[in-house]
């Protein structure tokens, strides 16, 4: 034997034993970590958390990468016909690697392409995701490791398992991950749906998932999606002259990213991720870990409905869009003077701008950053238009005052009988403006929305009745002063308890405050404790104007609050979670409603009777110029604070309770105290009527029209309240939250219309503008000829379809 042949099988043989050495070195995971044999047959990958309705239907998601998991039974065939076609055609033939690739890639060093397989893909994206590197000698050491995973994942896993994972673990772009996202993301469809060209697009996007985007780049991506059908027909897939057809057709997407701004109750899934953030730093996996919302694939099932969730958003956008309309004629807002002496708070605006905060990192001088926000430049900002913003050029500035003017709103829907949250709109664009303004957190002065809550104290626990004569003085509380602080609205009048609820009267519900004092500041040291015993939390000062509602609390606490009048006295807490499960589906935790007695049946159901008064002939009437289904039963309250700062509606029916606040972040960016605008029967009601009057003609929501309040067996006698409308007692137009409702005060500005604001399209109902109509008093005339608009005046003849009380209660 030669000397150069010697050499020859010396440095073959040598060769192969490094090879083998280091392949051996690789495995024992020497040169970095390597997954054991458990971490193989259990692969795992980043998953995101779902978010549920009632019903099942997607919400949202948290995650790192957008990805969820699907079943091989559930992928369509195209999907994985094309996947085989494009990207390993020879994979059902090899055990993880493909000699011929390799070979092809070795000699051509990858020009005529890569010699990965489907198998060494799935290795790579399973356990090698932080692996990037340009360096030549750690990409090959890195290939090495996806030789040996894939050889593993072979011996492992059947050819459906592996192909399963694969489509479950690769990117498809805009940060969506697997087969199953990206069929629902790009196309609107579980991916057991998908045809074979919508399969070839979404295949297509594996090699180059930015490239070959159809949302981004629908040139490149159509020229690729030819391409798989070329290859699909090369293997026989389809037959060539189908895909010769399928060449011919444009991409047709139907795209629909579900993230943090899109998708349902977008603020509700904000407030909803926190708490579970806390809940899962408070439970541990069975490995001693912490859950992770973003990574652990949790499914998050909610009481939210989707259809009244829907409902409320289109409610809350149909009526601010209008009132916005109304705010920005007035005239301290089209010549900018509503911000003469609030100047500090635009200059704290534009410090806390990421303008700002980016070019005081640039090294700016705080002179030359201030004059840039005085220069007109192109931007996109807020618009009530069906995209929720335009295009414009104003100064930065000016935009600040702009989006600082916009009214905002936060409505909140509940099962009053079990607390079940089933739509929650916590403001007008959670793109824009993610402050939420209907979380516990965020507080406002509540107006005579505590009127109800006072009243019902003195029934429950002072002996007055809806007909009990209160008289409508200013009081003397002694060191505490005079409520209310001015005897303006006080008509020195006599009534019935009820009508003072029902015209929001300050001066009598002072006085009955009065009497529920001993001397002092009794009085208004019981109603906190009787707000207490309702759940309440917020801090309360010890003042008797929080009768009248001069104390901020929260429209989350309102509604925990209000829920014991339909309730029958118990009031239920507020949930929206009714359990979460693991990725697996196995369940990790269940919510029970929470509900208590704090006020008997008959003391609830006198506050109803009351509370219908104030929508029949009080500062509610005005809903019925909203055309309400006929036989509905309604009972609220209105709510006005000062200079008309907040508005407020808190209404109910036998089976919703739903709550609304309307008013700007900066309260002195209001209607003027001169306009009824701004009163809670024009600004915050409507709301509640667009949502209710939808609501109630969906048949599939679940309203029956025809319930109503069910009378306490223990109350001999009906509260009857068509004898009670003031029209003899009170002035017409001296409520406190505005009158009874003409049809020239509750006449809502023409020319926006429903399409403009993305409203209607998907909705078999639409809301219609209100009626130019007076609100119907008891014993009117009506024309047989026209349909009723009959508020719920009478005596009811039947019982409501009521929980059972429980054994031993009243």
């Amino acid at each position: 034997m030669s000397k150069s042949v010697k050499i020859f099988w010396r440095i073959f043989f040598g060769g192969f034993a490094f090879i083998v050495l280091l392949i051996l070195i690789i495995n024992l995971g020497w040169l970095g970590s390597m997954p054991d044999l458990e971490d193989i047959e259990n692969p795992t990958a980043s998953l995101a958390s779902q978010v549920f309705a009632d019903d099942g239907t997607p919400m949202g998601k948290y995650y790192v990468e957008d990805r969820i998991n699907v079943d091989y039974k559930d992928i369509s065939k195209h999907a994985i016909n094309a996947l085989v076609a494009t990207e390993d055609k020879r994979f059902y033939d090899h055990s993880g690697i493909d000699g011929y690739s390799l070979g092809r890639a070795f000699v051509f060093l990858g020009s005529e392409g890569g010699a990965s397989t489907i198998t060494m893909q799935t290795a790579k994206n399973l356990f090698t995701e932080n692996w990037s590197t340009k360096n030549f000698l750690l990409r090959s050491i890195q290939k090495l490791k996806e030789v040996i995973i894939a050889i593993k994942l072979e011996r492992n896993f059947t050819k459906e398992e592996i192909l399963t994972l694969y489509l479950n673990t690769v990117a498809f772009g805009d940060n969506v991950f697997g087969i199953r996202n990206a069929s629902r993301t790009f196309f609107q469809k579980e991916p057991d749906r998908i045809n074979v060209e919508e399969a070839a697009v979404l295949i297509g996007m594996i090699n180059g998932p930015g490239i070959y985007n159809p949302r981004s780049n629908p040139r490149r991506a159509l020229e690729r999606r030819n391409l798989v059908l070329n290859r699909m027909a090369s293997k026989d897939f389809i037959p060539q002259a189908e895909a010769d057809i399928l060449k011919k057709k444009p991409i047709e997407l139907n795209y629909r990213k579900l993230d943090e701004n899109n998708g349902l109750g977008p603020y509700f899934r904000m407030i909803l991720g926190e708490d579970l953030k806390k809940w899962c730093k408070e439970h541990k996996k069975n490995n001693g870990d912490n859950y992770d919302l973003y990574r652990d694939g949790l499914k998050i099932y909610t009481t939210i409905n989707p259809r009244l969730q829907t409902y409320a958003e289109e409610a809350v956008a149909w009526h601010m869009a209008n009132m916005q309309k109304l705010l920005n004629a007035q005239d301290n807002i089209k010549n900018g003077t509503v911000w003469k002496g609030y100047e500090n708070v635009l200059e704290t605006a534009m410090k806390q701008s990421d303008r700002w905060r980016n070019l005081k990192k640039e090294g700016l001088e705080e002179e030359d950053i201030r004059k840039t926000f005085y220069q007109k430049i192109n931007m996109h900002i807020f618009a009530w238009n069906s995209t929720r913003g335009k295009d414009t050029t104003m100064t930065p500035y000016d935009s600040i005052k702009y989006h600082r003017q916009m009214l905002q709103a936060g409505f909140m829907v509940m099962n009053p009988l079990d607390g079940q949250i089933k739509a929650w709109v916590g403001g007008i664009d959670f793109k824009t403006y993610k402050y939420d303004h209907a979380n516990i957190n965020t507080k406002r002065q509540v107006g005579s929305t505590m009127k109800p809550l006072l009243y019902s104290l003195a029934i429950e626990e002072a002996g007055f009745t809806p007909n009990t004569t209160v008289y409508d003085n200013q009081q003397s509380f002694g060191e505490y002063g005079m409520v209310p602080a001015t005897t303006k609205t006080c008509t020195g009048a006599a009534m019935p308890m009820a009508l003072a609820l029902a015209k929001s009267r300050n001066c009598a519900t002072a006085y009955v405050l009065k009497q529920l004092d001993n001397g002092g500041n009794n009085g208004a040291k019981r109603l906190i404790d009787f707000l207490r015993k309702c759940d309440f939390t917020s801090k309360i000062p010890a003042y008797p104007a929080i009768g009248i509602g001069a104390v901020e609390l929260s429209l989350y606490e309102m509604m925990q609050g209000y829920s014991m009048f339909p309730g029958r006295g118990y009031n239920a807490k507020p949930m929206y979670i009714t359990r979460i499960e693991d990725r697996n589906g196995n369940v990790l935790a269940t919510f029970a409603p929470h509900r208590k007695e704090v006020i008997s049946d008959q003391t609830a159901y006198s506050l109803i009777r009351m509370m219908q008064g104030v929508m029949l002939f009080g500062t509610g009437a005005g809903i019925w110029n909203y055309d309400m289904p006929n036989g509905l039963e309604i009972a609220g309250k209105t709510g006005t604070t000062n200079d008309n700062s907040d508005g407020w509606f808190m209404g109910y029916t036998p089976q919703l309770l739903a709550g609304t606040w309307v008013g700007a972040d900066d309260r002195f960016i209001r209607f003027k105290t001169e306009s009824k605008n701004g009163e809670g029967g024009r600004a915050a009601m409507p709301i509640w009527a667009y949502f209710m009057k939808k609501a109630a003609a969906d048949p599939n929501s679940g309203i029956d029209t025809k319930l109503t309040f069910a009378k306490p067996e223990l109350m001999k006698e009906d509260i009857d309240i068509r004898n009670i409308d003031g029209s003899n007692t009170i002035p017409s137009g001296e409520s406190e939250d505005g009158t009874t409702g003409t049809s020239k005060e509750y006449d809502v500005p023409k020319g926006i219309k429903l399409e403009d604001l993305g409203i209607g399209a998907e909705s078999d109902v639409k809301i219609d503008e209100p009626k130019n109509t007076t609100a119907p008093k008891t014993g009117d005339k009506k024309d047989p000829k026209k349909t009723p608009e009959k508020p719920p005046a009478n005596i009811p003849e039947k019982k409501a379809v009521m929980p059972p009380k429980k054994p031993g209660t009243r």
